[in-house]
């Protein structure tokens, strides 16, 4: 079973789901900016992709300045809080596969947790070539 944290407003996190969905995989679709996180959750999320918190934090497009998560003395524990109260300071995808968990960024990171390849061509919504012709990686 493959799980994605996927935010549907994402381009990267839709990719990685049509990634996912071309590999022949129906993954389970966490929306986690309707469903929120818990603690627990996110602890173990982040011990499985060998991720801090400040690590795992959306610095663009999130609340995560205004909140003044980005000064370096800001704890991981004040910074996993601010994610609680404002799930979208989550960096997304998160997919867990039972290869592993990862922070699908950029997208094609998400090819070495599934089982098997798309077939090729495969592009991005902005039209990079992820596989070619022939199901192979292009770097």
């Amino acid at each position: 079973m493959i799980v994605i944290h996927h935010n549907p407003d994402c381009g990267t996190s839709r990719n990685v789901l049509q990634i996912i969905r071309a590999s022949g995989s129906d993954p389970v679709i966490i929306d986690y900016l309707s469903d929120g996180w818990t603690r627990p959750q996110l602890l173990a999320l982040f011990a499985a992709c060998d991720l801090t918190p400040r690590q795992a934090l959306r610095t663009t497009k999130s609340p995560a300045a205004e909140l003044g998560l980005l000064d370096e003395g800001v704890s991981d524990e004040t910074i996993l809080a601010a994610m609680l109260a404002h799930p979208v300071l989550v960096n997304r995808p998160i997919v867990a596969s039972p290869k592993g968990t990862r922070l699908c960024r950029p997208s094609e990171t998400v090819l070495p947790l599934l089982d098997r390849l798309p077939p090729g061509p495969l592009f991005k919504e902005d039209g990079q070539m992820i596989l070619n012709e022939k199901g192979e990686i292009l770097d």
